[in-house]
């Protein structure tokens, strides 16, 4: 019986998250992207931080009443993946045939998607926003249970990493949904479909497998790990924020206001009289200064756990390399393509990908 509601349990967190989602307050903002049929900037309904805040006090109190177990998600956490997975895989299905064919094969639309900015019931739930807000909201919860796992299996003798691993998690998803109208403008919006990539990977993948790190050590005892350790964690992972944050800041403000200055840097760019790059500021440092920032909050995550020898921890940081490395190439021949002598004129001043002299 605890197979069978372990899993229904994602179909029923993801339908409050999107019933929280729909009749709590939000914001109307203009994003970045057209609407092809008035050629007006799509508007969104934004409320993430809110609908996080409101799924975790659920969480707490049905936990705290006795009606559902804090560790829940970790005990039925297999059986839960799965009708995660059978989510994913009906609502990639339902995204991409009922569309027409993009001229590609059907695997590749199935893969890649077919829709570009879908959104329903006046414009209230856009799929894009919807699929990532279910993803950070459900991954929250199973970090938290995980560590309530931990806390009421080991007691005194919990692992402090394991709590600051849950802690930088939370952190990253809450910093992600308090500048939701920061992401209307990342290349998720504007350059990819909806298919299998993103309805799958934010209904499947990204709330189970980003929770890799404390998924395969919540059960492992205290290592031990010298004092400092947290703080080396907690530097690393800061240290990728700033660089993350701080670049999508910068080009949101850049993209919204150009001549106004980021953290005191004036903005300093090429141009071809109609298209302007920037090529400062973060954006100086490489043309994809945020993708480090990723990959080194990542590792934070991992080495906070406290098991720097375990293979599974490092998975997460691995998959933003693999990831990230080859998108920013894509990146790259789709600017090369759209700027043409401008986008040569922009590497030239920006001679780095990601990682400033080295790559």
């Amino acid at each position: 019986m605890i197979e069978v509601m372990g899993f229904l349990t994602p179909f029923i967190v993801y339908l409050c998250i999107t019933l929280l989602h729909f009749f709590l307050p939000g914001r109307w903002v203009v994003g970045y992207v057209d609407n092809p049929n008035t050629g007006q900037k799509l508007r969104y309904r934004l409320n993430g931080r809110l609908v996080l805040l409101a799924s975790i006090g659920l969480w707490y109190t049905l936990g705290y009443l006795g009606w559902v177990s804090w560790g829940w998600l970790y005990e039925v956490r297999w059986s839960s993946l799965a009708g995660a997975c059978v989510i994913g895989l009906v609502y990639s299905l339902a995204s991409v045939l009922p569309y027409p064919s993009t001229g590609r094969s059907f695997p590749v639309d199935f893969f890649l998607g077919r829709p570009e900015n879908p959104q329903f019931r006046d414009g209230h739930i856009d799929a894009k926003m919807w699929l990532y807000l279910i993803g950070a909201v459900m991954l929250a919860l199973n970090v938290l249970s995980f560590a309530a796992h931990h806390h009421l299996t080991y007691g005194n003798e919990s692992s402090a990493g394991i709590f600051v691993s849950a802690a930088l998690v939370i952190y990253f998803i809450l910093d992600y949904l308090t500048f939701e109208k920061v992401h209307l403008y990342t290349y998720d919006i504007f350059a990819e479909r909806v298919g299998f990539k993103l309805g799958w990977g934010c209904l499947t993948f990204y709330p189970y497998f980003y929770a890799i790190a404390l998924w395969s050590t919540v059960d492992l005892p205290n290592p031990e790990q010298p004092v400092w350790w947290p703080y080396l964690s907690v530097g690393l992972f800061f240290m990728g924020w700033c660089l993350a944050r701080g670049a999508n800041m910068q080009k949101f403000y850049f993209k919204i206001q150009p001549d106004k200055s980021f953290l005191g840097i004036t903005p300093e760019t090429v141009t071809d009289g109609e298209r302007t790059l920037l090529v400062n500021g973060f954006w100086g440092l490489s043309r994809h200064i945020n993708y480090l920032g990723e990959i080194l909050m990542a590792s934070g995550i991992a080495l906070a756990v406290g098991y720097p020898g375990a293979i599974w921890p490092w998975l997460y940081p691995l998959y933003y390399v693999v990831l990230l490395f080859p998108r920013e190439r894509d990146d790259d021949r789709r600017c090369a393509a759209k700027y043409g002598p401008l986008w040569q004129e922009y590497t030239s001043r920006v001679k780095h990908r990601i990682i400033p002299y080295i790559y």
